[in-house]
């Protein structure tokens, strides 16, 4: 009867970490799983958004606040386009894209679920020109395409139920209450260390997805190597181990970033190839329009 009831347990368990729904994560490719959705969760990211607006003291800088919401509309409206053009629009309903500016000197960038984006002033002396600041913006926004958040949310459930399950499963074998509070202690701990890799995975994701979002909008993705360079020398005081950091190395970075690279320029190349027909079409109309102007006034004059 023991036995059955812990082959029950483990059945239960077993489903309960395995359900949920499976997505495509757009450009990279990836499989995940997810038990809860953008959708979800828009209205609450929206609320904390809103709330921490309120609290938030906006830039005075006209243009540098002008700047950063021209480069984050570029990067959604190719973002956009992107989605639609590979049969995800109907994803587009859970975007509602902000992107605001805030009186912060921390080197900080965010987003929430739905691309509600805040930048920190701090930011700005690091990114210096429009092109590294759409790498920071285009990483932000890669967060909530790869539904980051709703799979940070997913790995917790299915950790959560993990953990319940194994207290079930040792009050069934007969193991004492302070075994199991120990043992529930240590795969806990155990998790979070899997966590920090887990954030890492997302954070690499979110650089590769953002150098090809930036490209898409026509910004150089080379500038991302001089930005994490940068960013390199600011932190190279700081000694954290990248073992035990959510975030990759700098050093990690470049090396992956380099790596995407030939990725990244083809879609930037097939950008400025687009970008030079609509500017030698308009060139070409903009000489005729003259000259059609001209035969008319002689044409008129013989009469």
């Amino acid at each position: 009867m023991k036995q059955f009831r812990v082959l029950v347990l483990a059945v239960i368990s077993a489903v309960l970490v395995s359900c949920g729904t499976t997505n495509t994560v757009p450009i990279t490719g990836r499989q995940q799983s997810l038990m809860v959705s953008d959708g979800d969760i828009l209205s609450l990211s929206t609320q904390q958004y809103s709330e921490f607006m309120k609290t938030a003291k906006l830039s005075t800088n006209a243009a540098n606040t002008a700047m950063v919401k021209r480069v984050g509309q570029n990067l959604a409206n190719a973002v956009t386009t992107y989605l639609k053009a590979v049969g995800l629009q109907n994803d587009l309903q859970y975007y509602t894209w902000q992107f605001n500016l805030v009186q912060n000197q921390e080197v900080n960038a965010w987003c929430m679920p739905g691309g509600l984006i805040c930048v920190y002033e701090g930011i700005l002396p690091v990114t210096q020109d429009e092109a590294s600041l759409a790498i920071v913006l285009g990483h932000e926004i890669a967060h909530a395409v790869a539904r980051h958040s709703a799979e940070q949310m997913s790995t917790q459930m299915k950790q959560q139920y993990g953990i319940q399950a194994l207290g079930s499963l040792a009050t069934v074998l007969g193991v004492g209450a302070n075994a199991v509070s120990i043992g529930q202690a240590v795969a806990a701990t155990g998790l979070n260390f899997a966590n920090l890799k887990y954030s890492r995975n997302h954070e690499s994701e979110a650089d590769h997805m953002g150098l090809i979002f930036s490209a898409m909008a026509g910004y150089n993705p080379q500038s991302a190597i001089t930005f994490w360079q940068r960013m390199a020398s600011l932190n190279q005081n700081q000694n954290t181990s990248e073992f035990l950091s959510d975030h990759p190395s700098d050093a990690t970075r470049i090396q992956q970033i380099q790596g995407w690279m030939p990725e990244a320029m083809q879609y930037y190349n097939a950008v400025k190839a687009q970008s030079a027909t609509r500017t030698t079409t308009t060139k070409a109309t903009t000489k005729t329009a003259p000259k059609t102007s001209t035969t008319t006034k002689k044409t008129t004059k013989k009469k």
